[in-house]
């Protein structure tokens, strides 16, 4: 009952959501074989939307399928009524077949390789038709009803190599303010992807940035780049960033997190209650800032090559800020990389003890280390979001990660 479970969520991640998916198949004409959890955002006492894997027999045979699922505590969204529109007991769900996201209009083009030809021939991509066969589509990252970032690769002639680019699917509502981001550095030198087209359906190709990774290179055994070089490209970015609008520190949000966070692993919820009050204590006396900066800065945002940063990516958060934010950004992702080898290991916490005392002299290093655990905190969301394997483990690990930087200073 939605009294019960206002945000949907018991309903979304427990056996009794099968039966709404079974529903759904049918009515779009095929039959439910099985199906997995995929996805989770739980947005607690609010809403939820999930993804589910699943096998779908159809009139024309068996196909693998992604199907969607949104739960709201206030009723349904506008945008819901792009989806199917199911019952269950008092409360109403939206549910959609990927890629008819309800919230990603684009998607439905984007996600076929036909459509996609279609898209870089009419916007003279390549300066020449393209044709299907030559198209070759890989989905990066989806978060439902939030956007989407493909790789497309498009064949060349026998000694060309393949010309890449990437395909932003973007909600109509911010799509322009992303667009003005990307010109706005790109006039200021800084080096973001160029622009290669916009459609009216807010899809936003891009064109391939040089170099590669620095997610990739912070294993190689030569230095990627300079913690100074790091902070040169945060700022270079123009002083007219500043006029735009404002996204709010992840520490902001650090309470609204760790209820998440708590709920997904009600055992941490007395350590998380602690870490909220130093964070909160501890950065509430801080200015808001008013510096150029990128809002969501790691180690996947930059390219490097030769030893220096060549490109810098997603630059969908830009705007006014603090340096400081940027930078325990970067901290908390490279503090909380799952997966990796003992020697991966220990070159990345070398890297970390290079970095951050170079940071340290360009902001506080009390407001670094406690809005790096905030951000930290966020990110302890993402394991039981994406279903990961041992994702309360990953969590609880995320969490101690968290405390050793807020002990530090507290």
């Amino acid at each position: 009952m939605p009294e019960q479970d206002p945000d949907g969520s018991r309903l979304l991640t427990s056996p009794e959501v099968g039966e709404l998916l079974r529903a759904a198949v049918a009515h779009a004409g095929g039959t439910l074989l099985n199906w997995a959890l995929d996805h989770v955002d739980a947005n607690p006492r609010q809403s939820t939307t999930a993804t589910f894997s699943a096998s779908v027999a159809w009139p024309y045979g068996e196909r693998d399928e992604l199907l969607g699922v949104s739960a709201r505590a206030g009723g349904l969204a506008p945008s819901d009524s792009r989806a199917e529109i199911f019952a269950d007991g008092d409360r109403e769900v939206a549910v959609w077949i990927y890629p008819n996201d309800p919230d990603l209009p684009g998607l439905a083009r984007a996600a076929y390789t036909e459509r996609m030809a279609e898209i870089l021939t009419e916007h003279d991509v390549l300066g020449r038709a393209v044709a299907a066969p030559e198209v070759r589509l890989r989905m990066i990252g989806y978060r439902p009803r939030r956007r989407a970032v493909l790789r497309i690769e498009v064949a060349g002639s026998s000694e060309a190599q393949p010309t890449t680019l990437y395909c932003k699917v973007l909600r109509e509502r911010v799509f322009r303010d992303v667009v003005r981001r990307h010109e706005v550095l790109l006039a200021a030198g800084v080096p973001a992807p160029q622009v290669a087209a916009t459609t009216s359906d807010a899809l936003l190709l891009l064109r391939n940035l040089p170099g590669r990774p620095l997610a990739k290179a912070v294993f190689d055994t030569d230095d990627p780049c300079t913690a100074e070089q790091l902070i040169h490209l945060l700022d270079a970015m123009p002083m007219s960033v500043t006029q735009l609008d404002r996204r709010p520190p992840w520490s902001d949000a650090v309470e609204h997190y760790a209820q998440m966070v708590a709920a997904a692993v009600p055992a941490a919820t007395d350590k998380l209650a602690w870490l909220t009050e130093q964070i909160i204590a501890g950065l509430g006396s801080i200015p808001l800032g008013n510096e150029p900066t990128h809002g969501d800065f790691h180690e996947g945002q930059v390219h490097v090559a030769g030893g220096r940063i060549v490109g810098v990516l997603d630059v969908d958060t830009v705007g006014p800020g603090r340096r400081a934010d940027d930078l325990a950004c970067l901290i908390a992702h490279l503090s909380t990389i799952q997966r990796m080898s003992p020697a991966q290991e220990a070159r990345l916490h070398r890297l970390i003890r290079a970095w951050v005392p170079v940071f340290d002299t360009r902001v506080d290093p009390t407001e670094l280390r406690l809005r790096a655990a905030a951000v930290i905190i966020s990110l302890a969301t993402g394991p039981f979001r994406g279903q990961e394997p041992d994702w309360e483990w990953e969590t609880l690990r995320m969490i101690a990660s968290a405390e050793a930087l807020v002990r530090q200073v507290s």
